[in-house]
C-alpha cells in the first residue's frame, strides 16, 4: 500500500481511540503547570505502545522519541499543549469537565489527543521513514510565564537537535476538513498592561476638594489610544485594549485609586517595545496633569509568532497533496498570541490551523467560551496530515 494511503487508513483505524483520549482530557482538565494527571495519562499511553519518552520536563512536560531508519539523519519535532483554562463549562454532554471552574476551552485536549494519535501511528511506520520524530507535550501555554521557554531552557530542542518544528491549533472559524497556513508573520505579541491611578478620594458632592482618579483614569484610557493612532505606522497592525476598570467607590463616593488592566498586541517587535515607553509616559503625565499619579506595570508576554516562509510553503504544498478529502487554504495573520512563538525564534517552524467548526454539531463557538467544543471528526485528517507532514 502507498505510504500516504497507509497513513490515511491508520488514522481512520485509531480514530475511536483518539476520541476517547480527547474526552478523557476534556473531562479532567488541569490548569497551567498543574497538568500532573494529564501528563501521567499521556505517559501511560506512550508506555502501552512502547514509545520511548521522558517525563517531568519543566515540571509536567513530556518528550517522546520515535526513531525511523537512519535516525541521525534529521529530527522533526511536533508540539501539543496540555493546559486548560479557569472557565466554568456550560456544556452538558457526558464528558464535560468534572473539575469545576476549569475547562478545556481552547482545544488543548484536542491537541494532546491528536499528538498521541500521531505518536501511535508513526510508531507503526518506523520502517517507512528516515530520521527521528520528537513529540513535545508542553505544559502551560495559557499563562505567563509560559511553558515554551521553560521547555526550551530544559533542552527539548537538543539531544537530538531539532531541525524543524510543527504545531497546530484548532479553529472553530474553519470548517472541519479545512487547514489554514500563513507564511511569515502569523500571530501577534501579547503584553499585559496594569495601571493604578492614585488620587484623593472623598465625597462626590465636593469634587473640587479631591483629586478624582476615576476621571483621570478615563482620560488616560482615551489618551493612550494616541499610541495606536499617532505613534504607530499604519502598516504595522497593533491593538491596545482595556478590558477591566475597577473603581471601588459608590454613587456619592470617589475612591482613592482606580485600577485599569489591558493588553497590547503587536506584529512589529520594535514598535512593541517603543509602545511600552509611550504607554508609561502618557499614563504618568496624564495623571500628573490632573494632580494624580499613575503606577505602570507592563508584563512582557509572548513574542510575535513568525512561521518560516520556506518551510510553511513546503508543508502547505505537501498538505494539498495529502488527501482529496481536505481543503488547504492560505489564511491571514491573527492578532491572537501563542507561546509557540518562542520556538519560532530558535528554529524553523510552521504553526497552522485545523478546522473544527461544524454548525450542525454546534462546534462553531469561539475559543475561551463556556460552550466551546470541537468536531471530533477533525481527528481523522488531523492525525493523518500531521503524521504525513512530519515525515516529509
Amino acid at each position: 500500500m502507498e505510504l500516504k494511503a497507509h497513513i490515511v487508513s491508520l488514522a481512520k483505524e485509531i480514530y475511536p481511540q483518539v476520541v476517547s483520549w480527547r474526552r478523557h482530557f476534556h473531562q479532567h482538565p488541569e490548569l497551567s503547570f498543574q497538568e500532573t494527571e494529564t501528563a501521567a495519562f499521556i505517559s501511560t499511553v506512550l508506555t502501552e505502545y512502547e514509545i520511548e519518552h521522558e517525563t517531568g520536563i519543566a515540571k509536567t512536560g513530556i518528550v517522546a522519541l520515535i526513531k525511523g531508519t537512519n535516525p541521525g539523519k534529521r529530527c522533526v519535532a511536533l508540539r501539543a499543549d496540555m493546559d486548560a483554562l479557569p472557565i466554568l463549562e456550560s456544556n452538558t454532554f457526558d464528558f464535560a469537565s468534572e473539575n469545576e471552574g476549569v475547562m478545556h476551552a481552547c482545544g488543548h485536549d484536542f491537541h494532546s489527543a491528536n499528538l498521541l494519535g500521531v505518536a501511535v501511528l508513526l510508531n507503526q511506520l518506523k520502517a517507512h521513514f528516515e530520521g527521528t520524530i520528537k513529540l513535545i507535550f508542553q505544559p502551560s501555554e495559557e499563562k505567563i510565564p509560559s511553558g515554551a521557554p521553560a521547555m526550551i531552557e530544559a533542552g527539548v530542542l537538543e539531544n537530538p537537535k531539532v531541525d524543524r518544528l510543527i504545531g497546530q491549533h484548532v479553529s472553530p472559524e474553519l470548517s472541519t476538513g479545512t487547514f489554514g497556513f500563513c507564511k511569515g508573520q502569523f500571530m501577534a505579541s501579547a503584553d499585559e498592561i496594569y495601571l493604578t491611578v492614585k488620587g484623593k478620594g472623598g465625597h462626590a458632592a465636593f469634587p473640587n476638594t479631591l483629586v478624582d482618579p476615576v476621571l483621570t483614569a478615563a482620560q488616560i484610557i482615551v489618551n493612550l489610544q494616541q499610541v495606536m493612532s499617532r505613534k504607530k505606522s499604519p502598516f504595522d497592525p497593533a491593538v491596545l485594549s482595556f478590558g477591566r476598570l475597577e473603581a471601588k467607590g459608590a454613587t456619592n463616593i470617589i475612591p482613592d485609586e482606580v485600577k485599569i488592566d489591558g493588553t497590547l498586541r503587536a506584529m512589529n517587535e520594535e514598535f512593541r517595545f517603543e509602545a511600552h515607553r509611550w504607554i508609561m509616559k502618557i499614563a504618568e503625565e496624564t495623571a500628573k496633569a490632573s494632580g494624580a499619579s499613575c503606577d505602570v506595570n507592563i508584563v512582557v508576554g509572548y513574542p510575535c509568532l513568525v512561521n518560516d516562509e520556506v518551510l510553511t510553503v513546503e508543508l502547505q504544498n505537501k498538505a494539498q497533496d495529502f488527501s482529496k478529502e481536505i481543503v488547504v487554504k492560505t489564511i491571514p495573520p491573527r492578532m491572537g498570541a501563542e507561546d509557540f512563538a518562542y520556538y519560532s525564534q530558535k528554529i524553523p517552524t510552521c504553526f497552522y490551523r485545523i478546522g473544527t467548526g461544524n454548525e450542525t454539531k454546534q462546534t462553531t463557538n469561539g475559543l475561551h467560551t463556556t460552550n466551546f467544543n470541537v468536531d471530533e471528526e477533525a481527528f481523522i485528517n488531523g492525525v493523518g496530515l500531521m503524521s504525513w507532514l512530519a515525515i516529509q
